[in-house]
């Protein structure tokens, strides 16, 4: 960049792509312990924003340099705050081997189609718009991205509002005053603020990190989900309705902080520990994990068997849970009735199966029949 300088500000201005840099701060960008690489930022581009239909659009027809990237002047490069997709998607055409590293660094297949010679010169310098700050670029962007067009996922929306709230709140800059300013709603917007410090509370104390979950997705909405929810609350030890007020910084209780790796391990699982996720459908699952943290005899089978279907039935009185394991069987074993045409004699383990239910079967109604004279109840 020797001889050249950088575009005035406010203005819109051809650049060479190569003076341009992805934007590490990118509340698309699910932030874990450590610096985030140029592979690392564009594997999660590609998994979570489907930058596959733009390098399909872009391969048939060249970049279409329509919108001006807005970006901010470094010491020397120019950071990409909007457009981030796009110099992504440019970076997989400009350097052959570099979706091999993606695929390889960032658990995404990544497939970049063949790029006729003829648009090379559409990728080469593009046009940008230079702001002076951060701040300059806030409202249009959060509005594009939160209530317009090209909406972004919840843990982006979040993310924002967190780092806009923590570079503002000196100045007496309020959630309310963000969410006005984007056009959302005050309430969801403290809630996964709210939840966004939980997870750097988790990360900064080393009790989970988010590239450590297990499965490529991050479904943010399960954690400030949880969060607004009483036992989640009780369980780690923060103020009831908490979610309500500005977010403070390290909100879990230090003895809880087990609590919490606990819970999101339960949310996310671990890559590490070759743990699974025990919630996965979000609304009943996590009704079901809050029962669980309100029973110790439930939340112990839980940390024993790591199924959230076992420990929820020990939620339930174990007569509630005899009866309906009892009904349960008698409709499986009269299903298998209704089948028996099926079986042409030839498994005789099945019959050794039919015999086994038989036996544990006689075994149980002689003890129930005893427990029923026990009680008075000799008519039965």
């Amino acid at each position: 960049m020797d001889g050249m300088k950088f575009p005035e500000l406010r203005s819109v201005t051809k650049v060479p792509v190569e003076w341009l840099a992805l934007d590490r701060e990118n509340p698309r960008l699910v932030h874990s312990s450590g610096e985030l690489s140029d592979v690392d930022i564009i594997a999660q581009l590609y998994r979570s924003e489907d930058l596959s239909e733009l390098l399909q659009s872009i391969a048939a027809n060249g970049y279409m340099d329509i919108e001006p990237l807005i970006v901010l002047e470094g010491d020397e490069e120019l950071t990409v705050l909007e457009g981030n997709r796009r110099l992504a998607a440019i970076r997989l055409f400009e350097q052959p081997g570099l979706a091999d590293l993606v695929s390889e660094r960032g658990r995404v297949r990544v497939s970049v189609p063949d790029f006729d010679e003829k648009f090379r010169d559409t990728i080469q310098e593009i046009s940008v718009y230079r702001v002076e700050s951060r701040t300059d670029a806030r409202s249009f962007i959060g509005f594009k991205h939160i209530n317009g067009a090209a909406r972004w996922e919840s843990y982006a929306k979040a993310r924002f509002a967190a780092k806009w709230y923590e570079e503002g709140r000196s100045q007496g800059v309020t959630l309310a005053d963000i969410a006005a300013q984007i056009g959302d709603r005050h309430n969801t917007i403290k809630r996964m603020v709210n939840a966004i410090y939980v997870l750097d509370q988790a990360d900064d104390a080393e009790v989970f990190h988010l590239s450590d979950r297990a499965t490529p997705r991050f479904n943010f909405s399960h954690l400030y989900t949880a969060l607004s929810r009483a036992p989640y609350m009780r369980f780690l030890g923060l103020a009831e309705a908490w979610s309500r007020y500005d977010p403070i910084p390290n909100p879990v209780p230090s003895e809880k902080l087990n609590s919490l790796r606990e819970v999101l391990t339960w949310l996310y699982g671990s890559q590490d520990s070759g743990v699974d996720p025990v919630v996965r459908a979000q609304n009943p699952d996590i009704r079901r994990l809050a029962d669980v943290l309100e029973s110790a005899e439930a939340l112990a089978e839980l940390r024993a068997s790591g199924s959230l279907a076992d420990a929820h039935l020990s939620t339930h009185p174990a007569n509630e849970r005899f009866s309906e394991s009892l009904y349960r069987a008698r409709r499986e074993v009269r299903e298998a009735s209704n089948n028996l045409r099926g079986f042409d004699g030839q498994e005789s383990a099945l019959v050794g199966v039919a015999a086994d239910i038989l036996e544990t079967s006689q075994v149980m109604h002689t003890r129930m029949l005893e427990k029923a004279k026990e009680s008075g109840e000799s008519e039965i």
